[in-house]
């Protein structure tokens, strides 16, 4: 499976993602960039897209797929988009509190901590859907990570119960309920080129 291995605040830098968004509490010590070119519009669209994918730590090919199947829906492609890579198994996991960043979301799925309706999950990119209850595995109750869960405030689509490690999803996030600071709308203009 491909993985991005780039240094992470360098390009949270060069995108101008704030590293917590990513989870990640540091700051970086260089100076903001300062470019002396204006950025045209292919420029703004493409750190738009880019800038998305890093978020969500998705790659080109899974992260057009997601878009072709975005402009399938019915509405707004770009905030189907944005809905469907919310609604991906990592991302669920990472909004409920069971990791720190999405990074680490995306291991624990991917180790098979989780099971979707009673049945055992382990592809980060599987999309949940309205009614679906994601709960920590028995075998896995007893992993360190699951002991002190990060303090995070779950979002008013998902219901989330610490005491039993479970959760489930409430409905499908409305554009204002994502927290991510982007124009949705320069990602559909770059696809449709």
């Amino acid at each position: 499976m491909a993985k991005d291995r780039s240094p992470i605040l360098k390009r949270s830098r060069a995108l101008e993602v704030p590293p917590q968004m990513l989870g990640i509490n540091k700051k970086s010590k260089r100076n903001p960039r300062q470019s002396r070119r204006k950025e045209g519009e292919y420029g703004r669209q493409l750190r738009a897209k880019q800038s998305v994918k890093f978020v969500y730590g998705v790659l080109e090919k899974q992260f057009r797929n997601t878009y072709d199947r975005a402009s399938k829906m019915p509405g707004k492609s770009g905030e189907n988009l944005l809905k469907l890579l919310e609604l991906r198994l990592d991302n669920v996991v990472y909004r409920m509190g069971f990791a720190a960043t999405r990074a680490q979301a995306r291991q624990l799925v991917n180790h098979g901590h989780f099971d979707i309706n009673g049945r055992r999950a382990s592809i980060p990119s599987m999309n949940v859907s309205p009614g679906d209850e994601i709960a920590v595995r028995e075998n896995s109750r007893h992993v360190k990570v699951f002991d002190q869960l990060p303090n995070t405030i779950v979002p008013a689509w998902l219901s989330f119960d610490p005491d039993h490690l479970k959760g489930s999803v409430l409905r499908v996030p409305e554009r204002d309920e994502i927290d991510l600071d982007v124009e949705e709308t320069l990602i559909v203009e770059l696809y449709s080129k």
